[in-house]
C-alpha cells in the first residue's frame, strides 16, 4: 500500500512537470517595445524536436537588432495527423509502466492471468527495465513528432517553408523578404528607417 502511495505521488509530480515543460515550450517571444498592437508581425513555426528552437532564438537576436519594431513570435510546428496524439499517449503510458515496475505491481494478477515472463523480468531488473523503456519510448516519441519544419509567416502570409525548399533561409535572404514586405506595406518609407506609431 505504501508503494502505491509513493507511485501515485510520483505520477502527480511527473504530470505537473510535463505540463510546465509543454507550457514553457509554447511561450512566444515578443520583441516590440511599443506593445502588441503596433508594427508588423513575423511568426516562426519550427520543429522543436529537430533542434530548430536554437535557430529561431538566433534569428530573434538578429532580427531584434535590424527591425526593433517587428513583433516576433515562435511556436512548435505540430506534426500532421494523429502523430502528436500518439506521442502524448505514449509519453503517459511510458510513465505509467515505469511507475508500475518501480512499485512492483504485477499486472497479470490484476487481470487474473498467469504470470507474464517479461513482466517478471522487468520487476526483477527494475533499473535496467525502466531505463530501457524510457529511452526506447523517447526515441519513438521523437520520431512521431519530428516534422523537420521551419515555417515563416509575415503578417499571416507564408514567406518561407523548409518543408517546400528543404532548407532554412540564410539571414540575408530573410532580410530581403522582410524588406520587400515592409516596402509593400509602407511604400513611402525607407524600410531601414521605419518608425511605427499608435
Amino acid at each position: 500500500m505504501k508503494s502505491l502511495r509513493i507511485s501515485l505521488c510520483f505520477i502527480v509530480v511527473i504530470c505537473a512537470l510535463s505540463i510546465g515543460f509543454v507550457k514553457a515550450e509554447d511561450d512566444e517571444v515578443t520583441l516590440s517595445k511599443f506593445g502588441s498592437k503596433t508594427g508588423p508581425t513575423i511568426k516562426f513555426s519550427y520543429c522543436y524536436s529537430c533542434g530548430y528552437k536554437r535557430v529561431f532564438e538566433e534569428y530573434v537576436g538578429i532580427l531584434r537588432q535590424k527591425y526593433p519594431e517587428l513583433h516576433i513570435h515562435g511556436e512548435n510546428y505540430d506534426p500532421p495527423g494523429y502523430n502528436m496524439f500518439i506521442a502524448k499517449f505514449l509519453g503517459f503510458a511510458k510513465i505509467l509502466v515505469i511507475l508500475l515496475i518501480i512499485g512492483g505491481i504485477n499486472i497479470a494478477q490484476w487481470l487474473g492471468q498467469p504470470p507474464l515472463f517479461w513482466w517478471d523480468w522487468c520487476i526483477n531488473n527494475k533499473l535496467y527495465a525502466c531505463i530501457m523503456i524510457f529511452f526506447v519510448c523517447n526515441a519513438i516519441e521523437g520520431q512521431l513528432i519530428s516534422s523537420g519544419a521551419f515555417e515563416i509567416h509575415f503578417n499571416d502570409v507564408p514567406v518561407w517553408s523548409k518543408l517546400v525548399t528543404g532548407r532554412v533561409p540564410q539571414p540575408p535572404e530573410l532580410f530581403q523578404i522582410i524588406d520587400n514586405h515592409l516596402q509593400m506595406l509602407f511604400p513611402e518609407k525607407d524600410s531601414l528607417d521605419m518608425t511605427f506609431t499608435k
